[in-house]
């Protein structure tokens, strides 16, 4: 997410632990099929796809905002705006609601979803870092190994996915979506997305999208503006992904997977 050098001893062993935690899991490459444009202002913390636009939530204090943009284009088509002191994360849609949650304000918000008009709030306690859905309940990651599971009408957490690689807990899972039958989770601060089978937690494979990201002269933060958005079109089988304040959304196709040693 954005918390940088905090966390960066943490992720050095989450990382260091792929080469072990990760055998026998097969690793998918990638092709880019199509590229949209992307705001290279928008620090993109949540992303999904829906009827034809992209929808995203970005982050920072004071720069915060929910916001749904034409994909074609990347013009902000409609925009509501998180004032401070709240840090804008994760966002789904769910009927004609639209979810937000924000990092360490332990709130979330409602808008409705064709307005963006705020109707409510909700707390959680922890963090706030990811949103999506199965079509029977909301996801949400929160930086640890687990994935809660919410009612979606009481967004109250009703139970919890504990997320392993052979064995070993997944640290910093971050942007989620539900692709398939399967969680797609971006790993902070690493060029990685699991894929999760959401009944045993277990991590099935991994999506390598090394060489994706903007060259570090490209982008004003190189550490910080990393690889983060996942958004999936069900009706058309597309997948995209995107990252913090990248120039760019891609449409990619996975490749055939690879099994580490």
């Amino acid at each position: 997410m954005k918390r940088l050098a905090p966390l960066l001893a943490l992720v050095a062993l989450c990382c260091a632990g792929f080469s072990s935690a990760q055998a026998e899991i097969p690793v998918y490459g990638y092709k880019v099929l199509h590229t949209y444009p992307h705001d290279t202002g928008a620090y993109t913390e949540g992303f999904f796809y829906l009827n034809g636009s992209f929808y995203e939530g970005t982050g920072t204090v004071g720069q915060s905002t929910v916001r749904k943009v034409d994909m074609k284009t990347g013009e902000v088509l409609q925009r509501a705006i998180l004032p401070p002191p709240d840090y804008g994360e994760g966002i789904v849609a769910w009927k004609n609601k639209l979810l937000e949650l924000t990092w360490q304000s332990h709130r979330g918000y409602i808008y409705d979803l064709k307005t963006f008009k705020q109707q409510g709030t909700f707390d959680y306690p922890g963090e706030g870092w990811a949103l999506t859905e199965d079509g029977h309940h909301i996801l949400m990651s929160d930086g640890t190994p687990t994935i809660r599971v919410l009612d979606p009408d009481t967004l109250k957490q009703i139970g919890q996915i504990d997320v392993t690689a052979d064995g070993a807990p997944v640290a910093n899972l971050n942007e989620i979506e539900w692709v398939k039958g399967q969680i797609y989770a971006n790993v902070w601060l690493t060029n990685r997305i699991a894929r999760i089978d959401p009944k045993t937690g277990h991590v099935v494979g991994w999506i390598d999208l090394t060489g994706l990201a903007p060259k570090a002269e490209d982008t004003p933060d190189p550490q910080n503006d990393v690889l983060n958005g996942i958004a999936y079109d069900a009706k058309q089988d597309r997948l995209f992904v995107t990252g913090k304040r990248w120039p760019q959304i891609y449409q990619i196709e996975l490749t055939p997977p690879q099994v580490s040693k």
